[in-house]
């Protein structure tokens, strides 16, 4: 492989989920070719790394002080723990939710480092006591990961006695929240069950 700038934007192009390197190179030859394009995505990517940071009461994305959502006063108490924006994102696009959300960004993961501090699992036991929770639900993935995960924010919940539910078995094992559809993540959401 050379060090040709196609070749390195392909590089940096594949390391996104979901791209190979023949995606990667498609990518990378559209970009070049189309030089608004590349001026437009250069613009915009500089300003999000810029100006994105995490909302400081749901670890969210967001332009702002404190994300759309946990601004939004008519919101319910209930806490709804995900893994990523993105999986919020899908859950917010059902329309059926109408609490507010936790973002982990990641799963335990404690011989990569990743403990409950990283998680920002701490910060959530104080949300959930703070705002004095209605309810929590465990929104993750259906991975070893993300049952991990539940189990060990589930037992960390116990001492708050806030009912702690998880999505029902609608999602199939080893799915990703990111990628249901709207149907089975209501379903999912409807179905949940206490943990």
């Amino acid at each position: 492989m050379t060090g040709s700038p196609v070749d390195r934007l392909a590089d940096a192009l594949a390391k996104l989920p979901g791209i190979g390197r023949k995606t990667a190179l498609r990518l990378a030859f559209s970009l070049v070719d189309d030089g608004r394009l590349s001026e437009e995505l250069a613009a915009v990517l500089s300003e999000t790394a810029r100006n994105v940071h995490e909302c400081p009461l749901c670890r969210n994305l967001t332009l702002d002080p404190v994300c759309e959502v946990c601004g939004n006063g008519s919101r319910s108490r209930s806490i709804c723990v995900v893994h990523t924006s993105a999986d919020m994102r899908s859950i917010e696009d059902t329309g059926l939710f109408r609490g507010t959300y936790f973002v982990l960004h990641g799963s335990l993961a404690p011989l990569d480092g990743v403990g409950p501090a990283e998680l920002g699992i701490p910060a959530l036991l104080e949300r959930v006591a703070g705002v004095q929770a209605q309810e929590v639900i465990l929104a993750l993935d259906s991975t070893t990961e993300g049952e991990a995960t539940c189990a060990y924010i589930a037992r960390a919940l116990e001492s708050l006695g806030v009912p702690v539910t998880r999505l029902a078995r609608g999602l199939p094992p080893g799915a990703l929240v990111e990628y249901a559809d709207a149907l089975t993540l209501s379903q999912a959401l409807k179905g949940r069950s206490r943990v």
